[in-house]
């Protein structure tokens, strides 16, 4: 499967009397589907090391070598709804929430690849949604906080500095609110300058540009993939994405063609 993002390009000549348009280009966006495999956790999210693919369910996550697909292990560790995951300083990230109970409670919860331990990292509280996904922007923290039901318009995003003090937040745009049912924004990665997000169950993920000015995100595209909506990451190994199929309890990857 391969899917395009297309962004255009003007090209200008200078002539005496000024400048003027003489072509233009179009540069292409593009990933395909490389491979999948079964993994009964991949319920919630994947995430991906050059050595290891885990799979995240609501209370557990799953360890595969990447190579031979084996199941090297599983978490221990108190959950209750973890969601996407991040790989950050040898530790993979997980955004948790105590969602479907009010009112929402919201942590990052650390998992040691090595003693696949699964602990606290980070509680934000009662924040005002539920956490869904954690990625990096810079040098500063993204964190999306979901909102569901008739409500779910009150998705937010906020950017967070090193010591997550709040320094700004957006919201989404109805061109990807109008697409997610009672549900919400599963996961989100920063890739190549634009943030994607995914929904709960829609083979499709949308393109957003955050704004200079204004709390709202700016829409770009929406770009079919194979993955049913849920958390998803940049595979840095691949230079694409690694996610999931829920129905299919798969994890897939697709790599951007070059």
């Amino acid at each position: 499967m391969t899917i395009r993002l297309t962004t255009t390009f003007m090209f200008f000549s200078i002539f005496s009397a000024g400048i003027s348009v003489v072509a233009e280009e179009r540069a292409e966006l593009a990933f395909e589907e490389t491979s999948r495999f079964g993994a009964a956790k991949a319920v919630q999210a994947s995430v991906a090391t050059l050595e290891h693919v885990y799979a995240i369910d609501s209370r557990s996550i799953a360890k595969y070598d990447r190579r031979t697909r084996e199941l090297l292990g599983e978490s221990t560790g108190a959950a209750i709804h973890l969601n996407s995951g991040f790989i950050w300083r040898g530790k993979i990230l997980c955004a948790h929430s105590n969602y479907p109970s009010l009112p929402e409670q919201s942590q990052v919860m650390a998992l040691d690849p090595n003693t696949m331990k699964l602990s606290p990292w980070k509680d934000f509280g009662d924040y005002g949604g539920s956490l869904t996904w954690i990625v990096r922007r810079g040098n500063r923290w993204l964190c999306n906080f979901a909102k569901y039901g008739e409500v779910n318009s009150d998705t937010f995003l906020v950017e967070f500095d090193n010591g997550f003090n709040e320094i700004q937040r957006w919201n989404y745009p109805s061109e990807v609110i109008s697409n997610l049912g009672k549900y919400s924004l599963s996961g989100g990665v920063w890739y190549r300058g634009q943030l994607l997000v995914t929904g709960h169950d829609e083979q499709e993920t949308y393109v957003l540009e955050i704004p200079k000015d204004g709390i709202l995100l700016k829409y770009v595209a929406t770009v079919g993939i194979p993955f049913t909506g849920q958390g998803f990451a940049v595979d840095k190994r691949r230079h694409g994405l690694v996610g999931i199929s829920r129905a299919e309890r798969q994890i897939i990857f697709i790599q951007e063609i070059k």
